[in-house]
C-alpha cells in the first residue's frame, strides 16, 4: 500500500490536528512543558480560526482524555437548547424543518470545554494555550483550497448575514487561495477573556484565572452581547442558559476486542455505534478476507448500516432518552442482528427495530447525491507522561449569523436534532441535540493509547473504524492505514436537517479496483463512485504510543488540510 507521507515517531510526544498551524501551536505547547490537555486545548481552539467554515470558537468541543494511570474522562462539549424554546415550534412554524439562522442556536459550549479540560487536567492557564487562536485570527492565514472551495459553495448563504459576508466575502467574493484570511473582531473577543483571566490569576492563581474567563463568555459582556443579538433576530438563547451552563462529564462507553480496548463517548453522540459495528464485524467473522475486496466491504458496509439503524431508533440525550446501550451491545442483540445480514446480499432498507418499536426511516428517501455539510475537525496528542487527548470541535458558518463585533457564530447544532419531539434525538428545552462529532481511542492489549477522530458527519464512525481495522486487522503502518482508500454507506437518515435516507447507496473512492466495485453492485448496492481522494471520505488524525519501541507515533489524512508532528 502506498502512502504519500511518512508516520512520523518521536520518543516524547505527538500531535495530528486538522490543520497543520493547530498542530505547530500544540507541539509548542508540548515544548513549552505542557501536557496532552494543554496541548490538545490549544489546538483546538486554533482550529477553530484556521477551519472557520469547519469549526467555531462558539461551537461544539466534545473531549475525551485518558491520564496516564488509566482514568478515562469524557467533556460532552454540548450545548442544550434553551430553556425557553416551544418544543412544538418547527413543526408548528417551519412545517417540520429547523431552518437556517438564530433558531438552530443551542448554548455555545467550546469555550467551557476547553476550560473545564484545563481545569481539570491541564497545567497551563486560559491564555498560555488561546494565545495561537488569538494570533492567527488578528494577523490571519494563508487561504487554502478546502477553505475557498466551501466559502464557494456556500456563497449565497454566507451573503444571506452582513456579518458574515464582511469576513466571508471579502470585496463580495469568495477568499482566493494564497491570500491571508484575517478575523480581527474574533480576536478581539479572546483577548477580552485573557484580560479577565490576568486580572483574577494576578491574585487568585491559575484557577481563578481560568473561572474569570470562563465567565468573561458567559457571564459577561460577550454573553449579554450574544443573548442580545440572538433574541433580536428571533432566536430563544437567554442570560439564564448561558450563565448556568456547565459541560456534562460523561462517562465512555469501552469494549473489549482482540485484547484492546475502544473507547468511544456515550450516546448523545454516535460514539456507541462504533463500538457496535466493530462488535458486529468480530462476530460475523472476516478473518481470510483480503483487505477492500468486495467480501469484506459488503461485510462492513452491512455491520454499519445494522449499528446506524440502532442509532437512529435509540440514541439521544441520556437526560431525556433511555437509551438501552448495554442491551444493544450485547451478545444476544449483536447476534440477533447478524441473522438478518445475508452474507451475499446487501439489506435493501434499514435495518428493522429488534428493540421496542423503535422509530421510522422518516428522513426524504431520495435519488439524487446526499448532501455532506463540510463541517468538524479534530485533534489527538500523547505526551512524554502517556497522556492521551482526542477532540472534535464542529459548528459550520454559512447556516447561522456572526454577532456583529464578536467575529463567532454561538453553536448552531440545533440542526442535529429532530424537528419532532417524538423522536429520541427530537427537540426538547433544555435537550441537547444527537452529535456526529465522537472523538474516540484505542487502549492497545500492550499498554499504548491510540486517539484517533475524524470529521465526516455520518461517515465518521465509518472511515474510523477502516482505519482502526487498517491497523490493527491487517497490520498497516499508521500513515498507510489512514490514506488506504475508503467507502462509506448512507443507507440510513442523514445527521443533519432534512435528514436524507438513501437505501442502498455506497460511495467509494475510485481507488478501489473496479472489480470491487461490481463485486459490491452484484449484491445490490448501489455504488456511487467518489474522486481517488476525497474530503468525503473524512480526515482521520490519529496518534499511537508504542510501548515497546518507546516511540510515539502519528498520522494525519491529507484529504485535508490536516498535518502531523511528532518530537
Amino acid at each position: 500500500m502506498y502512502a504519500t507521507r511518512p508516520t512520523l515517531s518521536g520518543p516524547r510526544h505527538a500531535v495530528s490536528a486538522g490543520h497543520y498551524l493547530a498542530s505547530t501551536a500544540a507541539m509548542a505547547v508540548l515544548e513549552a512543558g505542557g501536557n496532552a490537555i494543554d496541548a490538545g486545548c490549544a489546538a483546538g481552539m486554533a482550529l477553530g480560526v484556521l477551519l472557520p467554515d469547519l469549526v467555531n470558537v462558539a461551537g461544539v468541543a466534545p473531549i475525551m482524555i485518558r491520564l496516564a494511570d488509566g482514568t478515562v474522562e469524557t467533556i460532552a462539549g454540548l450545548g442544550h437548547w434553551p430553556r425557553s424554546l416551544p418544543p412544538d415550534v418547527f413543526m408548528r412554524e417551519h412545517g417540520g424543518k429547523i431552518p437556517n439562522g438564530v433558531r438552530r442556536t443551542v448554548v455555545p459550549a467550546a469555550p467551557d470545554a476547553w476550560i473545564t479540560a484545563l481545569e481539570r487536567h491541564g497545567t497551563m492557564g486560559f491564555g498560555d494555550v488561546a494565545q495561537y487562536a488569538i494570533r492567527y485570527a488578528a494577523e490571519g492565514f494563508a487561504v487554502y483550497p478546502l477553505l475557498a472551495e466551501t466559502v464557494a459553495l456556500h456563497r449565497d448563504e454566507y451573503a444571506r448575514w452582513p456579518s458574515n459576508a464582511a469576513i466571508f466575502l471579502p470585496g463580495g467574493e469568495p477568499p482566493v487561495v494564497g491570500t491571508r484570511f484575517v478575523q480581527s473582531d474574533l480576536a478581539r473577543t479572546l483577548s477580552c477573556m485573557v484580560a479577565e483571566e490576568q486580572r483574577a490569576a494576578a491574585t487568585g492563581g491559575r484557577m481563578a484565572g481560568l473561572a474569570a474567563a470562563h465567565a468573561a463568555f458567559y457571564r459577561g459582556d460577550i454573553a449579554r452581547e450574544i443573548v442580545r443579538f440572538i433574541q433580536a433576530e428571533g432566536g430563544f438563547l437567554s442570560m439564564e442558559d448561558m450563565a448556568g451552563f456547565r459541560s456534562r462529564l460523561e462517562p465512555a462507553v469501552a469494549r473489549r476486542w482482540r485484547g484492546h480496548t475502544l473507547l468511544t463517548c456515550g450516546p448523545w453522540c454516535q460514539g456507541p455505534a462504533l463500538a457496535q459495528a466493530l462488535l458486529l464485524m468480530e462476530r460475523a467473522g472476516f478473518e481470510g478476507m483480503a483487505h477492500n475486496s468486495a467480501g469484506y466491504l459488503h461485510l462492513l458496509t452491512e455491520c454499519v448500516k445494522a449499528a446506524m439503524a440502532d442509532r437512529e431508533y435509540h440514541f439521544g440525550d441520556p437526560l431525556f432518552t433511555q437509551v438501552p446501550l448495554d442491551a444493544l451491545l450485547s451478545p444476544q442483540h449483536l447476534d440477533a442482528r447478524l441473522r438478518q445480514i445475508d452474507p451475499d446480499r446487501a439489506h435493501p432498507s434499514m435495518y428493522e427495530p429488534l428493540l421496542g418499536v423503535g422509530t421510522p426511516a422518516d428522513g426524504p428517501v431520495r435519488a439524487d447525491p446526499p448532501k455532506v455539510e463540510a463541517d468538524t475537525s479534530y485533534v489527538a496528542v500523547v505526551d512524554r507522561w502517556g497522556n492521551a487527548f482526542s477532540a472534535t470541535p464542529s459548528d459550520g458558518s454559512w447556516n447561522s449569523p456572526v454577532v456583529p463585533g464578536l467575529g463567532l457564530i454561538p453553536s448552531n447544532r440545533g440542526s442535529q436534532s429532530r424537528p419532532d419531539p417524538a423522536h429520541p434525538s427530537g427537540v426538547a428545552p433544555g435537550k441537547r441535540p444527537r452529535l456526529t462529532p465522537n472523538p474516540a481511542m484505542l487502549v492497545t492489549e500492550d499498554g499504548g493509547v491510540m486517539p484517533f477522530g475524524t470529521p465526516g458527519g455520518d461517515v465518521q464512525i465509518q472511515a474510523m473504524l477502516q482505519v482502526m481495522l487498517n491497523v490493527f486487522h491487517f497490520g498497516m503502518e499508521l500513515q498507510e492505514a489512514i490514506e488506504a482508500p475508503r467507502i462509506a454507506s448512507y443507507a440510513f437518515p442523514s445527521s443533519f436537517a432534512p435528514f436524507d435516507y438513501f437505501p442502498g447507496r455506497v460511495a467509494a473512492e475510485a481507488r478501489i479496483p473496479q472489480a470491487v466495485r461490481d463485486g459490491l453492485a452484484a449484491r445490490g448496492h448501489e455504488v456511487k463512485d467518489w474522486p481517488e481522494v476525497t474530503w468525503l471520505a473524512g480526515c482521520v488524525e490519529a496518534v499511537l504510543s508504542d510501548p515497546r519501541a518507546g516511540l510515539v507515533r502519528a498520522g494525519a489524512d491529507p484529504r485535508r488540510p490536516a498535518y502531523a508532528i511528532a518530537g
